[in-house]
């Protein structure tokens, strides 16, 4: 090959090359990508797994309805493997090397603190759809689960209410979450007349197995001569064997009912439930609400999945309004932009699955009903007790240190933590 012909090869390569960078580019820009940031191994797994299948059945149903924004959605799903750490590393890797433009993740509150950095440093928008313990509110983050408000105040005041509960075991999972909301479930009780002496609190590891001398222990509690309940924040897989414990000692909700936060059909799946028939959970969704949006989605999740025995459940609502949240503002802003997003999405109203509306508000919670229901021996739930909706109240009204604050993210306020008595911001919020 002479010099020439060498040179106009290696222009006719470059050119070459430089088109298809050029289409590939084009192939690219054809798609918005979305993150979705779920354990599908580890402790967690066994709730987090449905949430990543759900969030794949929203963003499929989205490309059928012609995509967004022009454009198909493309699911970029990583495992962080129950391990908090992790949850961060890959945040970091959906934003900076996917370039995807939201992401929808994240379960127990260990996960969701360790990537809330991550999407403020880098400025990206993270929809997390579980019950929570409040005090948090950040810029880039959407809590479209519960905030105890909308959960475990409502919980307890069944307990008293309907059930006569005099007495409180608070039993949780060694974290955030639990130990937060206890906190404030402590500080509510006692504002409202129970003795201190008539709460007792406890706390287990992740995974936790042997529960025979913890059940034992409320048993004794119980024993007292007051009516009795226990309030459940464990997650993950130790709810399978503290069920089971449950049913082995022969704790019948007539005597000591339990009223849970993190349990739903999809843990109730794997249990024999007969024993546990009458023991509460509270959420703001069941797969047993009447209404036709959930039973169009019902067969949706069924069809999806092709097993028409995969349950649904509360994360998986809370993932639905806050996947439609998004994709209803990103078609008002008529971008993507995180920043444009955010100015957009407040005030965004979608539908839920027990027949009503879930509007964002401007401290990036969502208004719920709160439901209360009553295991069956199917595993799913009878509605026993359901509000209006009721407004996520992200700094309770229980703790000294944030009784005073609110957060709105509009303009000109723009703060996380404003003190209504000091009238400053204290920061982020977070």
């Amino acid at each position: 090959m002479n010099l020439k012909s060498y040179i106009t090869g290696a222009a006719l390569g470059a050119v070459m090359s430089a088109t298809a960078a050029f289409h590939g580019a084009l192939a690219a820009d054809d798609t918005i990508k979305v993150g979705v940031l779920h354990s599908l191994s580890g402790t967690m797994a066994i709730s987090e797994t449905t949430l990543k299948d759900a969030m794949l059945m929203l963003i499929d149903e989205q490309n059928k309805k012609g995509g967004l924004l022009g454009k198909k959605l493309e699911a970029v799903v990583v495992d962080p493997a129950s391990d908090w750490p992790l949850f961060a590393e890959k945040a970091r890797e959906l934003i900076e090397k996917d370039k995807v433009a939201a992401v929808f993740g994240c379960w127990t509150s260990s996960s969701r603190k360790s990537v809330l950095p991550v999407f403020e440093e880098l400025n990206s928008i993270l929809f997390y759809p579980v019950q929570y313990e409040g005090e948090e509110s950040s810029r880039n983050i959407f809590y479209t689960g519960a905030a105890p408000n909308q959960q475990a105040i409502p919980a307890v005041d069944y307990l008293m209410e309907k059930e006569g509960v005099k007495r409180f075991v608070l039993e949780g999972t060694d974290y955030v979450y639990p130990r937060t909301t206890n906190k404030i479930l402590e500080a509510y009780l006692i504002a409202k007349g129970i003795p201190k002496e008539d709460i007792i609190i406890n706390y287990t590891p992740f995974g936790f197995s042997d529960w025979q001398t913890e059940v034992s222990k409320i048993k004794e509690f119980g024993a007292a001569g007051k009516k009795t309940a226990v309030v459940s924040t464990i997650n993950g897989d130790a709810n399978v064997p503290f069920y089971k414990e449950l049913g082995n000692q022969g704790v019948k909700a007539t005597d000591i009912p339990v009223v849970a936060f993190s349990v739903g059909e999809e843990e109730l799946a794997g249990l024999d439930t007969k024993p546990l028939v009458g023991h509460l959970a509270a959420w703001n969704y069941f797969e047993s609400v009447e209404s036709p949006a959930n039973k169009k989605f019902i067969k949706e999740w069924h069809a999806f999945t092709k097993n028409d025995k995969r349950v649904t459940n509360d994360p998986m609502e809370a993932a639905y309004i806050g996947f439609n949240a998004w994709v209803k503002a990103v078609q008002a802003a008529g971008t993507t932009d995180t920043d444009k997003v955010l100015d957009t999405i407040i005030g965004t109203t979608v539908p839920n699955l027990s027949g009503g509306y879930a509007t964002v508000m401007p401290n990036h919670h969502i208004t719920k009903p709160v439901l209360i229901g009553e295991i069956q021996g199917n595993g799913q739930f009878e509605i026993v007790q359901q509000t209006p909706a009721v407004v996520g109240d992200e700094w309770s009204d229980y703790l000294p240190d944030s009784k005073d604050l609110i957060s709105d993210w509009r303009k000109p306020m723009n703060c996380g933590n404003f003190n209504v008595a000091t009238g400053k911001c204290g920061g982020k919020g977070s």
